[in-house]
């Protein structure tokens, strides 16, 4: 480095070749502490909470430091953007599924109606037979996302799959699911 302030003057492109080529978590220091204030402000748009955006911020440094895609990232401005923005999600499912687990607690432990259970049993049948019948990579994102509660990073570092694909296979999952369902039906609501 020429000098202390010689990355300012580099192009986000510049500092991320700059990293990739001398491997010196530096570079890509600097280039995430350009995008601070913005990742806050995803944090708060979407926690509420500042407390809980600046560690998310935290939290998606980490990430990025530890998971940079190996391709070439064109935009890492929108990239860091919509890493935010899936991490802060993840935080609001899980809190979600926590807040919903807890609730359980509360309702009280009647018999339940017999009707109800088969009619449970019948469509948790028909979704497996219809989650069957989806292309191999539309079923595995919408079990890993739906199912297993993965976010679209895990998918993505789990299948190799890029968040374009993820983002299509699960969309389009979601309405070949229906329109299966639908067609079991006889054309009912599922």
């Amino acid at each position: 480095m020429q000098g202390s302030t010689h990355h300012i003057h580099l192009s986000d492109e510049e500092l991320l070749h700059a990293y990739r080529r001398s491997g010196d978590n530096v570079w890509l220091g600097h280039l995430l502490q350009r995008y601070t204030t913005l990742l806050l402000g995803v944090g708060l748009k979407y926690l509420k909470d500042k407390a809980l955006a600046e560690d998310a911020v935290q939290q998606v440094f980490m990430k990025a430091l530890t998971h940079l895609p190996q391709e070439e990232i064109l935009n890492f401005k929108g990239w860091l953007y919509i890493l935010m923005r899936n991490h802060c999600l993840q935080q609001l499912r899980d809190k979600t599924r926590i807040a919903d687990d807890k609730a359980l607690d509360y309702v009280a432990d009647k018999e339940t109606d017999r009707e109800e259970e088969q009619m449970l049993e019948h469509t948790l049948t028909q979704m497996t037979e219809a989650i069957e019948l989806l292309n191999e990579e539309q079923r595995q994102t919408i079990v890993l996302f739906y199912l297993k509660k993965l976010s679209y990073e895990q998918i993505i570092a789990q299948t190799g799959f890029t968040f374009m694909q993820v983002k299509s296979y699960i969309q389009n999952g979601k309405r070949n699911l229906k329109m299966i369902i639908l067609k079991k039906t006889g054309n009912k609501r599922p």
